[in-house]
């Protein structure tokens, strides 16, 4: 049977559509800056704008929490890594299949009202796996990034496409991985591409019009403040990518943005000074687009340390005063809390094995520590963590992320051209072997590109106090996770890990209540949602979704 478009695949769907889909209701910003209101909603990439993945939801407790069952499945109909987070609006569910596909599903049933599918050209590059990690949603739209560097604007109730606008060359191997961010009447994203050379940025466009608001590039140009950190014309292909999601303070109007890798990849030499603003948190302002502040983890990465993860933001006393903070889990490594409104470094400590550096001065700059040539670098360049979200439960005060423990890479530099649109690298690694001539997948190899390695380190659960930089409990898992977290007001966390068990573990002692295998790697994040009363939480596992609720 041949594939129908979105239009076609509606009016085939219309006659069933549910009183739910017929009456849908506005997400005006309003709704989306309150969110802690509806709980029974989840209306962003990461729940809310302070990006915390916490539920204020407490049917679920650690003395029912054994009662779940499976409610519905629903199958990816695309073979390879499902990394979407689905966003829930009164009983609707909206994700993405990959590369490029919205399913408006019933989060009851599981069934699909629409589907519509964007065909990427034909010369799309994509680094590092064709991943679509999800939707915004804005009054009645649905707003999508495409693996072809576009914004689509789909209307919420059928699918069909309201506007569509470009948001970078495509022959220059740009990319949209994340999922947008929905602030105020704009639409913000970032593009990916860093291994190809790119000029990174964060792009906002008009929500209603598809009309470009403003651009702010990750790389300063020639007169720009951070323009010296680069030698030479290095700017010009320097990467800087941002392919997640950022974070937002209405009190303070400014955005939050994890920047991505230095180009070429593994060889600073080629690239001297810091580089600015790759591998750094940067701070804009929502309106306009303007820098406000950075704080650079990494200067002249040699090692493909992204500075990718979710900016998480939480109000604490801090030392004895309130403060607004940011707290990050760094792929180098490190640990740290920064204040959010200047980006002051106020703690730094390493929460995996590191011996890039041998520690953090006081203003949060790295010591550098190369390794001789040959020797095993710790954290390895998937890092200490990466992308997968994770969540701080504003009830335990607590951070909690999946990290990468005994991990490391050894790492080649070699001098690597620009070519538009070609892989940009300079230079490969390898993966420390657990033994000498044991089986792993990379040695040698010079091109990573779509490609994984394996592992020999294991996953180590840790549920991290900001205010000492330690951790207060840790769970391993056999295997390394890509698994991200969700916490509840009950005080339970949910997450997984490449074993597939989906797990329910009590939040202030790290104790295991309950789990389930699944029977594929749990990556992204679990989402709960309420619906008539009753809770549900839904998560990836392979290539299926599954949403659990208690028995009746």
């Amino acid at each position: 049977m041949k594939l129908v478009n979105a239009s076609v695949r509606f009016l085939l769907f219309f006659a069933g559509l549910s009183a739910a889909m017929q009456s849908i209701a506005q997400v005006p910003y309003d709704r989306i800056l309150n969110a802690n209101q509806e709980p029974q909603n989840w209306l962003t990439y990461n729940g809310g704008y302070m990006s915390q993945r916490h539920s204020l939801l407490n049917q679920l407790t650690r003395d029912n929490v054994e009662n779940l069952e499976l409610k519905w499945v629903l199958q990816n109909q695309v073979f390879g890594a499902w990394q979407s987070n689905p966003i829930i609006v009164d009983g609707i569910m909206y994700v993405t299949e990959r590369p490029n596909s919205v399913m408006a599903v019933d989060a009851v049933t599981g069934r699909v009202f629409w589907k519509y599918r964007h065909q990427n050209a034909e010369n799309a590059r994509i680094c590092c796996g064709a991943n679509n990690r999800g939707v915004a949603v804005l009054n009645d739209k649905v707003y999508m990034g495409t693996l072809d560097a576009q914004l689509v604007a789909l209307d919420r109730v059928n699918g069909q496409v309201l506007w569509q606008t470009v948001v970078g060359d495509v022959n220059l191997a740009y990319s949209v991985t994340m999922a947008p961010l929905a602030v105020k009447d704009k639409i913000m994203l970032g593009v990916g591409g860093g291994e190809f050379g790119i000029r990174g940025y964060v792009v906002a466009y008009d929500a209603e019009t598809g009309e470009e608001a403003w651009k702010t590039y990750t790389i300063p140009g020639p007169g720009e403040p951070g323009h010296d950190s680069w030698e030479g014309d290095d700017w010009e292909h320097g990467g800087a990518p941002v392919w997640i999601t950022g974070s937002f303070d209405p009190e303070l109007n400014l955005t939050y943005w994890g920047v991505g890798n230095p180009g070429p990849d593994w060889n600073a030499g080629q690239r001297p000074g810091d580089n600015l603003y790759s591998d750094s948190a940067i701070a804009l302002v929502a309106d306009t687009g303007e820098l406000k502040w950075h704080f650079q983890f990494t200067p002249n990465d040699a090692y493909d340390y992204d500075a990718v993860q979710v900016p998480v933001l939480a109000d604490l006393v801090w030392r004895g005063e309130p403060k607004k903070l940011m707290m990050w889990a760094n792929r180098n490594g490190y640990f740290y809390v920064l204040d959010r409104t200047n980006g002051e470094f106020l703690e730094g400590k390493p929460y995996v094995q590191v011996n890039w550096s041998s520690g953090l001065d006081e203003n949060g700059r790295p010591i550098p520590t190369p390794q001789p040539e040959g020797m095993p670098t710790y954290p390895g360049n998937q890092g200490g963590t990466n992308w997968y979200p994770p969540s701080f439960s504003p009830s335990t005060e607590l951070f909690y992320f999946s990290a990468w423990e005994n991990y490391a890479t050894i790492y080649r530099a070699e001098e690597s051209e620009y070519v538009p649109g070609q892989a940009f690298l300079g230079g490969g690694f390898s993966v420390l072997a657990p033994s000498p001539g044991a089986p792993t997948i990379g040695i040698g190899r010079t091109n990573p590109i779509n490609n994984w390695t394996d592992e020999v380190g294991y996953a180590s659960l840790k549920a991290m106090d900001p205010q000492t930089g330690e951790a207060v409990w840790s769970y391993n898992q056999f295997d390394v996770s890509d698994s991200g977290m969700l916490t509840t007001a009950s005080d339970l966390l949910f997450t997984g890990g490449r074993e597939g068990y989906f797990h329910a573990i009590d939040a202030r002692t790290g104790e295991l209540i309950w789990n389930v295998g699944l029977g594929g790697q749990i990556v992204m994040a679990p989402v709960t949602y309420m619906v008539d009363g009753v809770q549900y939480v839904s998560v990836i596992s392979g290539n299926s979704l599954s949403t659990f609720a208690l028995r009746n």
